[in-house]
């Protein structure tokens, strides 16, 4: 029997522990989505408490203790960081086999030096312990992510954000990674989000400038692109529940968002709306070169008591229906005829929908490799046999040699052990291919190959 999250952790054959160890184990980490706070990177905030470190802002964990019916009180509410952490440890064997209980051993391993899987009978015992080690002040955001090896960090920004921090980080001595804002243009083109409107006024005052028309909003939405590209983004993100079933031409979109200023829209014009917007912003990346995210095929926010008490991203999303393939074939046609698509990368929380994905991203693919992307297993589906599962459906359909790889997708700063997770995971699968007999390669090739995905793909693809 092994031992637990040993060093041969995920590793399930003799190929897959050399090529781990020769080729992965120790790059550096390029995370192109998380959801961290660039405030608490620029502040170097310091973490005390390992209760606040795991907990504070995981919704993952946040769902999986509402799950095991631990009590609101000991998830986001006003109880202490000792008794969340007591009330987090006590569930933990109980989710065996879910990603967050391999996640957490890791994090703990990683950064405290804690083997022990995590119980009610040690819990308190591992809290003292982790506490001990972090009173000296060395678990801060600066020394998280640099002991993490990590080069490249892009956060998720509105483009209202001043982004003053990004700034202040830019100017920070002796810290070595790159931290970049994202383009995250949702509020912008959700006319049936609450508070649109005042999210318009707001977009505006950002700008200097009053948006009242849609031509007025278009040139506010590009002078921010040219503002984060200024502090060092090439990258953007969409997140949409599915692509619209209704194309628009610039016309009928304003007379809609005129609409929306003042009344409500209806789904159908919503959509339609939505629609222009993604191709706009497809053909704005494509002229500056960069690359565009859409995640899709989610329902967000479906229990509104919690919502109504904690807001959004609290783990009440789940996932949403297959994608429209017609829909988005004909939105990426009309991006291609226009000017050409942009690098694009896709995910879809609904895993039925990879396989569509993967044979349309095909028919739009030239230029640069792996120019159109099937997004790494996202959210629901980044636990081991999802990986699994997207690698072998990109590998099967496209060219896997060309995965730009992992990402967090966190709010937590010792989430990079998502990172070794799925390198172990990929070494894995080669490995298994490779004493298949499946695979031929030498180690020339599998350095390129492993070392490609896990690292090096990204750093060209993005070019930042």
């Amino acid at each position: 029997m092994k031992d637990f999250l040993g060093k041969d952790f995920l590793l399930k054959n003799e190929t897959a522990k050399v090529i781990y160890n020769q080729f992965a184990k120790d790059l550096p980490i390029y995370d192109f989505h998380c959801h961290l706070s660039a405030q608490e990177i620029a502040q170097d905030k310091v973490f005390l408490d390992v209760g606040e470190l795991l907990l504070k802002c995981d919704h993952y964990k946040w769902r999986l203790m509402r799950i095991c019916g631990v009590p609101e009180e000991l998830i986001t509410g006003n109880a202490s960081f000792k008794d969340k952490f007591l009330a987090f440890a006590n569930i933990m064997p109980s989710v065996v086999g879910n990603p967050v209980y391999h996640w957490t051993h890791m994090e703990l391993k990683k950064y405290f030096g804690i083997t022990e899987p995590l119980s009610a009978q040690n819990a308190l015992s591992i809290y003292n312990q982790a506490n001990e080690i972090m009173a000296d002040g060395s678990f801060s955001s600066q020394k998280l992510i640099t002991k993490s090896n990590v080069a490249l960090i892009a956060t998720t920004d509105d483009p209202s954000d001043d982004l003053i921090w990004h700034k202040k980080i830019s100017e920070i001595e002796n810290f070595n990674t790159k931290v970049v804002p994202t383009f995250r243009p949702d509020l912008a083109c959700n006319l049936l989000k609450d508070g649109f409107s005042t999210y318009i006024e707001k977009l505006g005052v950002s700008a200097d400038t009053k948006i009242s028309s849609l031509e007025s909003l278009l040139s506010v939405l590009n002078e921010k692109l040219d503002f984060f590209e200024k502090h060092g983004s090439r990258i953007a993100d969409h997140g949409i529940e599915n692509i619209p079933n209704y194309s628009c031409e610039f016309g009928e979109a304003a007379v809609i968002f005129k609409k929306a200023l003042s009344e409500k829209v209806s789904q159908i014009e919503a959509e339609k709306f939505l629609y222009f917007m993604l191709a706009h912003f497809a053909k704005e990346y494509s002229r500056r070169k960069w690359a565009m995210q859409i995640h899709m095929s989610v329902i967000r926010n479906q229990n509104s008591k919690l919502l109504s008490k904690l807001g959004s991203d609290c783990g009440i999303d789940s996932s949403g229906d297959v994608l429209q393939a017609k829909s988005l074939g004909k939105l990426f046609d009309e991006v291609e005829n226009s000017t050409e698509m942009p690098k694009t990368i896709l995910y879809s929380l609904n895993p039925t929908s990879n396989y569509v994905l993967s044979t349309m991203l095909g028919n739009f693919a030239g230029d640069v490799p792996g120019k159109m992307q099937l997004g790494a297993a996202w959210w629901f589906c980044d636990h081991r046999d999802g990986i699994i599962e997207q690698l072998k459906l990109l590998s099967s359909t496209g060219s896997l040699g060309c995965f730009v790889g992992m990402l967090t997708d966190s709010r937590s700063f010792i989430s990079y052990a998502r990172h070794d997770y799925f390198r172990r995971i990929l070494c894995s699968l080669i490995g298994e291919w490779i004493e298949d007999g499946e695979m031929y390669s030498d180690m020339e090739s599998l350095n390129e190959l492993i070392s490609g995905i896990s690292y090096n793909n990204a750093v060209e693809y993005f070019e930042m």
